[in-house]
């Protein structure tokens, strides 16, 4: 074992794909990460292999030729592009004698630089811990097991106990934190929902410029600058429409290929405004060679957050760095589906700012749906939101309501009570409406 260096930013980059050779697109984004994050890049090295080993993820030859390059170059880290476990982690800085960090690490390590905001922090630091919670054991010499022997039994383990301890114990109060601003978030939600103000969240690959869109649709004076995750804290806005209607314009955390599930965790809350939003506005950096695979990816993400069904506007961005003119196009129902724009030039900004009124227009749909008995609470819930024309009873104890709402409504009501949209019949002529439960 040997003492961890605290400082130092001299890295070398392993890139390492389990299966085959890293993808070049890989390789670039790991570089624009270690960049990010502020290490001098002294060398790259890159690993095949099929399987990882054990002890130390590439093989015996690779982790000599590591060696090598810490020696020649001074580096005070090694920083590797695929997922270490602990134990992997703590071999590789025995056996190398420098500071090991795997692309998890690396990210929570800009998170932590970029947070501002009180809840920012709180959520970056229970990321951290709970990363670092199993990276405990046997990390530092300090908290190595003694041998046994008379007077030699026990501190090291004690030592480790106690910081397990006092970990779990920061965890636990950061939880509790994070619940009491969930609350008061929930409750400015709510707010909103009552006030009838929807809410347009910002979604995105990091570095596609959501931070710029923000500033030039609202003029909010978020910190902008071109580098992975350059700003972390959400913003909310309120947002006027040319037809005089107002939104509240959320930013989001940017996302990124395979973000560390601590982060996710940690940030739920805050990317909760995506799922609990009316509509998404999804940013594309447009002049990226790999945006397909960049949308799959924010997707992905949406789609664990359960905010893969509210509805999208794609926003190419960055249409300035390729020459072209500014476009909307429509869904078959009129309403915007894509738009290319410059947030830099503006060029576009009102092609968006209308396909955002269409979408959010209070446009009403009617139809009938049948409850049964033991759903008296949607029933009432219907009823408190006015959306009930008549109803009449049925033989079995339920009822057919006779509904009509905006289109805003109808989604959140789906979205709240997990239904589908299915529920919603329109009857023909002579026919009674068929449940859908």
């Amino acid at each position: 074992m040997f003492e961890r260096p605290q400082s130092g930013e001299r890295a070398i980059l392993l890139h390492a794909s389990p299966g085959g050779t890293p993808d070049p697109n890989e390789r670039e984004e790991f570089a624009e990460l270690a960049v990010s994050a502020g290490a001098i890049i002294v060398d790259e090295i890159v690993s095949s292999r099929r399987r990882p080993d054990s002890r130390f993820f590439i093989g015996k030859g690779k982790l000599e030729d590591v060696q090598r390059s810490v020696e020649e170059h001074h580096a005070d880290l090694i920083i590797f592009s695929a997922p270490l476990s602990p134990s992997q982690e703590r071999n590789l800085e025995g056996a190398l004698k420098c500071r090991v960090l795997d692309r998890a690490g690396l990210i929570l390590d800009i998170f932590a630089q970029r947070a501002r905001s009180f809840e920012g922090k709180l959520q970056v630091e229970l990321a951290q811990l709970q990363h670092l919670s199993t990276r405990l054991v046997r990390g530092w010499t300090h908290l190595e097991r003694q041998k046994g022997g008379i007077g030699l039994r026990g501190p090291g383990e004690t030592q480790l106990e106690t910081d397990r301890r006092l970990v779990g114990k920061r965890i636990r109060q950061l939880n509790e934190r994070l619940e009491q601003v969930d609350s008061r978030r929930t409750m400015n939600r709510q707010n909103r929902v009552r006030a009838e103000i929807p809410t347009v969240a910002l979604v995105g690959y990091t570095n596609a410029g959501k931070s710029t869109l923000f500033n030039a649709l609202t003029q909010a004076g978020v910190y902008v600058e071109d580098k992975l995750f350059a700003t972390l804290d959400p913003t909310v806005r309120r947002l006027e429409l040319p037809d005089g209607g107002e939104v509240i314009i959320a930013d989001t955390v940017g996302f990124v290929r395979d973000l560390p599930h601590e982060l996710i965790a940690a940030f739920r809350s805050t990317l909760q405004e995506a799922r609990e939003a009316d509509l998404i506005l999804h940013l594309i950096d447009a002049s990226d060679r790999n945006r397909w695979q960049r949308v799959r990816q924010v997707n992905a993400v949406l789609k664990e957050l359960d905010a893969d069904r509210v509805p999208q506007i794609r926003v190419y961005n960055k249409i300035d760095k390729l020459d072209r003119s500014p476009r909307l196009t429509n869904n078959q129902n009129g309403e915007g589906r894509a738009v290319w724009l410059s947030a830099v030039t503006g060029e576009g900004i009102p092609l968006l700012l209308d396909a955002i009124g269409r979408r959010l227009a209070r446009k009403k749909i009617g139809g009938e749906i049948r409850l049964q008995a033991s759903q008296g609470r949607l029933r009432a819930l219907l009823f408190d939101m006015g959306a009930v024309l008549q109803e009449r009873p049925v033989d079995d104890g339920g009822w057919v309501l006779e509904l009509e709402m905006t289109e805003r409504d109808f989604h959140r009501f789906l979205k709240r009570e997990k239904l589908s949209r299915e529920i919603l019949e329109t009857p023909q002529a002579d026919e009674p409406a068929v449940s859908a439960f």
